[in-house]
């Protein structure tokens, strides 16, 4: 080195300036510009079909079935990084992509069976929020479920996409609060719930339940929306630099929002558990559960659980409109746009004919349960559906799935896969 040119700064004094208060506050600030996607995509995992599902398992079979909300949520987290991975990639959700990338006899089909599964996702919301609405204000549930629709119709074709973010994270919020404070109310058994999350156990006569609850956590028309919505994250698809940093803060994104939905999905079977169950008390109605909460934990428990559940349908309502919009603007090679004519037909596509089965449904609670089993039956298609495209070069080029990534969700497949043969065997008496 010449005499009086500048010394480089050894490895030690860069990371200490890497590291510096300013410097901390100003990745921290960053991040948190990141957070949104991930949360839009929860609540779509904390909706009324959970509520249903959640409370059924643990008024049922106790604490036994936290298991599954954890194993729900490992491969929640795997498959929804990898749909925001084909959408960071590719500058495409799975919907456009498969569209582009299949033949039209299989996509249409693929796609088709997506459709479906969002309009089943759409009545459970729509049919939550009326439900509460019958708690809180004694609205008759049809006249109820009109409302909730008018609401997200509303909310979905009037405000910019970064508003409904903005509405949604402070629903996920309010819901998140109210479930922290019923847990805190509630007499669990920490001992019983703490095993039972980590020791996988299918008591005689759950696996009807068990499988609703991994359809109602690990839901086909998320793993749509994701790999749209992360698309709100503006970037540079020509610069490899960029695109690794949204995959890294799309992750801690995902990471830290999937958390949240299992910690609120767990507080559901917590809740049940530790009132309905320690008593012996079959629930077959979200709003049974609402009455028998107030006797055991007081009025502001039944309250805390309609307004929840209120919030919980509007904001999961709006998620499925546009899980549907996202799905049917993708047969056109379209992203979605609530301005565009074939997202608005999506949206409304998903909604109306979930209206029209809330109308005819007789029971609403069996109909929540099993809405979240069709959707853990059609989830193996929208799976292998992405990780076709995933696992491709020609589809993401150098971002396709690693080795490790492709025995990940290959093996996260192959569980959902495996669970449907057993539900399947199990309901036709096999």
């Amino acid at each position: 080195m010449a005499e009086g040119s500048p010394r480089k700064p050894g490895w030690l004094a860069r990371y200490a300036e890497e590291r510096r208060p300013q410097h901390l506050r100003a990745r921290a600030r960053e991040l948190l510009r990141y957070i949104g996607p991930g949360l839009l995509v929860t609540v779509g995992f904390i909706d009324p079909g959970n509520w249903a599902s959640n409370v059924a398992a643990g008024a049922e079979f106790g604490y036994k079935l936290l298991w599954m909300v954890t194993l729900s949520t490992v491969l929640l987290i795997l498959l929804q990084h990898n749909a925001a991975h084909l959408g960071i990639a590719t500058g495409e959700c799975l919907a456009e992509a498969a569209t582009k990338h299949l033949k039209r006899r299989w996509s249409v089909p693929v796609l088709g069976s997506a459709m479906l599964a969002t309009v089943a996702t759409a009545y459970a919301e729509l049919m939550g929020g009326a439900i509460a609405l019958q708690l809180i204000a004694g609205v008759p549930l049809r006249v109820g479920v009109l409302l909730v629709l008018a609401l997200a119709l509303f909310l979905l074709l009037t405000n910019a996409y970064r508003r409904i973010e903005h509405w949604i994270i402070g629903f996920v919020s309010i819901i998140g609060f109210s479930f922290l404070i019923e847990t805190i109310l509630a007499p669990v058994d920490w001992a019983a719930a703490g095993p039972a999350w980590v020791t996988p156990a299918i008591p005689a006569g759950a696996l009807p339940i068990t499988m609703s609850v991994l359809g109602a956590v690990v839901m086909p028309h998320n793993l749509f929306l994701h790999s749209e919505v992360i698309q709100s994250r503006q970037w540079n698809l020509e610069d490899k630099a960029v695109i690794r940093k949204q995959l890294r803060y799309e992750f801690l994104d995902t990471l830290f929002s999937m958390s949240v939905g299992w910690a609120i999905n767990s507080a559901m079977i917590l809740l049940a558990a530790s009132t309905f169950f320690r008593v012996g008390a079959a629930v077959t109605d979200l709003g049974q559960a609402k009455a028998m909460l107030e006797p055991l934990l007081g009025p502001a428990a039944a309250v805390l659980f309609a307004v929840a559940l209120l919030f919980s349908g509007v904001s999961s309502s709006i998620t499925a409109g546009m899980a549907g919009g996202t799905i049917f603007a993708g047969f056109f090679h379209e992203s979605y746009d609530a301005q565009d004519k074939h997202s608005r037909t999506g949206l409304l596509l998903a909604l109306v004919p979930a209206v029209v089965l809330v109308l005819v449904t007789g029971d609403p609670f069996r109909g929540l349960v099993v809405s979240q089993m069709l959707l853990s039956i059609q989830l193996p298609v929208t799976i292998l559906l992405q990780l076709r495209l995933t696992s491709s070069r020609k589809v993401m080029g150098e971002y396709r799935n690693s080795v490790v990534d492709a025995i990940l969700l290959w093996s996260a497949a192959a569980a959902v896969i495996f669970l449907n043969v057993l539900l399947l065997r199990d309901l036709l008496g096999l």
